[in-house]
């Protein structure tokens, strides 16, 4: 089976993240993640996250993966013990403590390893296999051969990243944002550091040592032949719109590879959709080849978000939608909606009117509330966005 994993920091990320067509969630409870920013959850809303993907017959992954100080240990059993009663799917975990204090305590946790382990190698997989990891997160450094002779050796369930931010130092083992902020990367403080530009003496050129972004969406195929199970997204700090855009596209990619329908024009226009809702270069990394000076920002970089997302439908009836506006948009403008089980639909706007039944020409106020006439009914959770790239253009 193939898997489609995306990320969640709050329920409504992780709703999405399902509903546009993710398998799996990976999210973190308010203690033990390495997303120590991000919005995460606590111990009622994982027990709410749980229940959705249940019902949706997903699964449901919890982050218990900072590398443990001894403080930490208190209250660990309790909380994975709490995660077992929720029956969550799985924990991912980087420290061997958490494996001990699972299979110590007879915690009925299915257990996979992250990726901050670092593992590149099949003498390491089996060394967690033996401990009883069901699943290896690869370091994000793995190459096609690395995976392959992995799989062939051990017979894990693999997990790799497809798309996402990268780390300058291996797989997430930086001291950077410790030295620099005292805040431990480790422990889910990082203050990203390798993303901040530095002058070069009193010149204006500036220097960065930041990895473009991952994006792997052309050979996806090719890591399926090699055995991968699981195809990752990071992100739990990305907006709505980010991972509902991204899951849908490589929600369509796999299902068209297992299809059999897939084709270059597929890839191409699911690339520059993935690539234009985020503010950086993607590159494949490491799985082809070494990365070069072409897969690494040096002398700056531009990093502009775009205004595309213009809104969600919160409502659809009667040939209108009530729309919660984003962005700002106006009457003329060439608009397109996608969601949950529809194929993307193109519309200009003619018409649009505030909750009041006004006539309004622009929709200027974010998260305002607004009507539009469409054509056809949308789902809840359906998104809207400008018209940038159109399929038909792709040889």
């Amino acid at each position: 089976m193939v898997e489609l994993l995306a990320p969640a920091g709050s329920l409504e990320r992780l709703k999405i993240a399902y509903l546009y067509g993710a398998d799996a969630v990976y999210i973190g409870g308010y203690n033990y993640s390495l997303r120590a920013n991000a919005i995460n959850f606590s111990v009622k809303e994982l027990e709410e996250a749980t229940k959705f993907a249940h019902d949706l017959n997903k699964k449901l992954y919890v982050t218990v993966n900072i590398v443990l100080h001894n403080k930490d240990i208190e209250g660990l059993k309790e909380y994975l013990l709490a995660l077992e009663n929720m029956g969550v799917d799985a924990v991912i975990v980087s420290d061997i403590a958490v494996i001990n204090i699972i299979k110590n305590n007879n915690i009925n946790l299915e257990i996979h390893l992250s990726t901050q382990a670092s593992t590149l190698n099949y003498e390491a997989a089996l060394f967690y296999k033996k401990l009883g990891v069901k699943r290896i997160v690869l370091a994000r450094e793995a190459s096609r051969e690395d995976i392959k002779i992995i799989k062939d050796k051990t017979s894990l369930d693999l997990e790799c990243f497809i798309q996402g931010a990268m780390c300058t130092s291996f797989s997430g083992k930086c001291v950077l944002s410790n030295v620099a902020t005292n805040r431990d990367s480790n422990r889910g403080g990082c203050a990203q550091i390798c993303r901040w530009t530095f002058k070069i003496n009193d010149e204006d050129k500036v220097f960065s040592m930041m990895p473009k972004d991952l994006n792997m969406a052309k050979y996806l195929e090719d890591m399926i032949k090699v055995g991968v199970n699981s195809f990752k997204v990071e992100g739990r700090m990305r907006s709505v719109y980010y991972i509902a855009t991204v899951i849908y596209e490589y929600r369509k990619l796999l299902d068209k590879i297992k299809s059999n329908t897939l084709t270059n024009k597929d890839i191409l226009y699911s690339n520059d959709i993935i690539n234009r809702c985020a503010n950086r270069e993607s590159t494949p990394q490491f799985y082809d080849k070494l990365p070069t000076d072409k897969e690494q920002y040096y002398l700056g970089r531009d990093e502009v978000s775009n205004q595309d997302f213009l809104g969600i439908v919160l409502d659809s009836k009667d040939g209108k939608i009530l729309l919660e506006q984003r962005n700002y948009f106006k009457i003329g403008d060439v608009v397109e909606f996608f969601g949950p089980n529809m194929e993307p639909i193109e519309m200009s706007i003619k018409e649009i009117w505030d909750e009041d039944g006004n006539f309004i020409d622009i929709a200027r106020h974010p998260r305002m509330h607004v009507y539009l006439k469409v054509d056809t009914k949308l789902p809840r959770w359906a998104m809207m966005r400008l018209k940038i790239f159109d399929k038909k253009n792709y040889l």
